[in-house]
């Protein structure tokens, strides 16, 4: 993959502690990323994801006002199921429950503090990886969805233009010709206009 996808991600540090902030910040940036936004009041997180729509959240959990497990309950109602957004969780708290709290409420990953910069910047590296790679399949299934689909309306291009020659060998009365066109019309409704038949009884799509 790119370096340059990597590097263009958009991150969102979401802590009350200014100093972790400013740390985070500065790590980041010195690794090469480029989109680094960060907040410290948890109540400002959702109209500033939002407006970032960010890529990666390194997420507190032990915030005043909204912390982190209610703001992970809030984001979850607010991304697809079939998109791979991760959030990071970085905390004091080790606990095993705060842990399979977090992870249950839609984490992907979950360091303690005090954390290792290089361990964080590596987790970082592997869950923006995923995501990206995780677009990537989807961009692709979209792409052969939309040539099945292709595929199916050039099937039924073709069974309409067999029932139209059939329908003029039979010598089958007009309105019955006429239920076949209206058919083509309605398979292509963007092209209506262009809809005909050739002499041999064939749906023309021109």
């Amino acid at each position: 993959m790119q370096k340059e996808i990597i590097w263009n991600s958009r991150i969102l540090i979401v802590d009350d502690q200014a100093a972790n902030v400013k740390l985070l910040e500065r790590v980041l940036r010195q690794k090469g990323y480029q989109h680094v936004n960060f907040v410290t009041d948890s109540r400002e997180v959702l109209p500033l994801f939002t407006v970032v729509q960010p890529d990666l959240i390194l997420l507190d959990l032990m915030m005043p006002n909204i912390d982190g497990f209610s703001l992970l309950t809030q984001l979850r109602s607010r991304i697809p199921e079939d998109t791979y957004l991760p959030v990071l969780v970085l905390t004091a708290d080790i606990s095993r429950e705060a842990k399979e709290k977090a992870l249950s409420l839609g984490a992907k990953d979950f360091l303690t503090k005090p954390f290792d910069t290089t361990e964080v910047i590596l987790r970082i590296h592997n869950l923006l990886e995923t995501r990206f790679l995780h677009l990537k399949i989807q961009e692709q299934n979209k792409a052969l969805r939309e040539q099945v689909e292709e595929h199916g309306r050039e099937l039924q291009k073709v069974h309409l233009a067999v029932l139209g020659r059939l329908a003029r060998d039979l010598g089958l009365p007009e309105p019955q010709i006429e239920a076949i066109r209206q058919a083509a019309r309605r398979l292509f409704p963007e092209r209506r206009e262009d809809l005909n038949f050739t002499e041999q009884g064939e749906v023309l799509v021109t």
